[in-house]
């Protein structure tokens, strides 16, 4: 006998969840420098047109997969398309999350190693050689990178292990409002700060000379990975989704909440790193040498310290308690194992390719391809190839293979909704997104592209 499937127990919920699944670390440091590179705001609204205009339908056709099948994203093809090679995209989204968790607790790791430091009374140099020599000593020191990423994995099995009305809605209901709090208090604190006008210039500032093919590309990518598109993810929290809940307005709500914290966190970022005359850069550099170098001369620097890397946490555990989730979802309801076993054994399971990927930096430098440690090669593959394919099959499906009588019936809640753009929906769906993923996916892997 079937158990009864969990729901999210609120609207609110729901939101918080998918967006704190969207809302990672990469909003914190890769959007905001990525925007400011490419023309400010002029890359700003060349992104918000293709969140808008291919974000938003791709991420609710996760949804209508999910929410129609009520299964993760194996069973939920199984389902839908019966004695069909098409569970195969389910496994895609499964292997994305697989590999994702892995590199990515490296990464949420360090942020808890360095809000450990924060506390203890900041760092032992504060000049940009000092601090490079120490990140780089610590990454590749092995024991402790292997402590914090297996902290922050326990962190994350033991939210989605209470399940989902009592673990995933229940902890993102309080994780999220935190997060955006911290962001706003850091703003105000960059914004007050002299000189501060230049970063709000390097990030807002339209410069549409630098608008060309591989920055349109750029911002079509980023739309596509901010969401978590092609992971799973969407697609089983969808199933979770109450049938009374409006699914169009959901995936609006939280694209708009994964840009507004994109843009937060560069307007509380960029201020102060040109406050201080200092050049930003991209990735982790940014995070953990360039940023603490500015806390340490900052009135108050080190409380504004603490609080920023809690909300690198608060980012980044938001993001592997969605993650996580799919692999749980797939084990518990296909192989009818217990929650608590199926968090056993992705958390474990997981957790060694994770330490695999810590110990590359450094202990293990052999464990490398063409150049490329195993931190390098999973995120590669999953952003170049993995998430891309995932978002293309979901596209695929939903415009083709499904009726598209069924997909209007999810749409609309069985026709209790409007749905006035439908219409245009599905010919999004069929025609413009997957030339559009598939332009994604040529660029990553280097076989189409523009210089820029």
């Amino acid at each position: 006998m079937e158990t009864k499937r969990e729901n999210f127990g609120s609207k609110i919920g729901v939101i918080a969840a998918a967006a704190g699944s969207a809302i990672g670390l990469g909003n914190i440091w890769r959007f905001p420098y990525v925007a400011g590179e490419n023309g400010g705001a002029a890359f700003l609204l060349v992104y918000l047109v293709f969140v808008v205009g291919i974000g938003v339908p791709v991420m609710l056709s996760e949804f209508v997969i999910g929410r129609r099948a009520q299964s993760n994203p194996v069973g939920a093809f199984k389902r839908l398309a019966p004695k069909s090679l098409w569970p195969f995209a389910g496994f895609v989204g499964i292997t994305a999350a697989f590999t994702i968790l892995a590199f990515y607790t490296t990464v949420a790791g360090w942020t808890l190693e360095y809000l450990y430091l924060t506390l203890a009374g900041g760092f032992d140099k504060a000049d940009k050689a000092g601090l490079t020599s120490q990140f780089s000593s610590f990454i590749s020191s092995g024991p402790r990178p292997m402590f914090w990423q297996m902290i922050f994995m326990v962190m994350t099995a033991y939210i989605v292990l209470k399940g989902v009305k009592n673990g995933i809605e229940k902890y993102n209901k309080i994780l999220m409002p935190l997060l955006f709090g911290i962001l706003i208090l850091l703003v105000i604190r960059s914004l007050t700060l002299p000189n501060s006008f230049e970063g709000v210039h390097f990030l807002f500032a339209p410069d549409f000379s630098k608008i060309n093919a591989e920055v349109l590309l750029q911002a079509l990518g980023q739309s596509f990975f901010s969401l978590s598109i092609g992971m799973g993810t969407l697609i089983t929290y969808g199933s979770y989704i109450n049938k009374k809940d409006n699914l169009s307005s959901t995936a609006f709500s939280v694209s708009v909440a994964d840009t507004l914290v994109a843009v937060l966190a560069g307007m509380a970022i960029f201020p102060a790193v040109f406050a201080f005359g200092i050049t930003p850069e991209a990735g982790p550099s940014l995070v953990f040498i360039t940023l603490p170098m500015i806390f340490s001369q900052m009135a108050g620097g080190q409380f504004f310290e603490i609080i920023f890397f809690v909300l690198l946490a608060i980012a980044a555990l938001t993001s592997t308690i969605s993650v996580l989730e799919v692999v749980v979802a797939y084990l518990s309801e296909e192989l009818k194992l217990s929650r608590a076993k199926s968090t056993l054994i992705a958390a474990g399971s997981i957790s060694v390719l994770g330490i695999l990927c810590t110990l590359s930096q450094g202990p293990l430098p052999k464990l490398s391809i063409g150049g490329m440690n195993l931190f390098d090669i999973l995120e590669a593959t999953s952003a170049t190839i993995l998430l891309p394919l995932g978002g293309l099959f979901i596209v695929i499906f939903v415009g083709w293979v499904m009726k598209k009588e069924t997909v209007f019936a999810e749409i609309t809640n069985e026709g209790s909704l409007k749905g006035r753009l439908k219409m245009l929906y599905l010919i999004i769906i069929r025609f413009i997104a997957p030339v559009a993923i598939a332009l994604v996916f040529l660029n990553g892997v280097g076989i189409f592209g523009y210089g820029g």
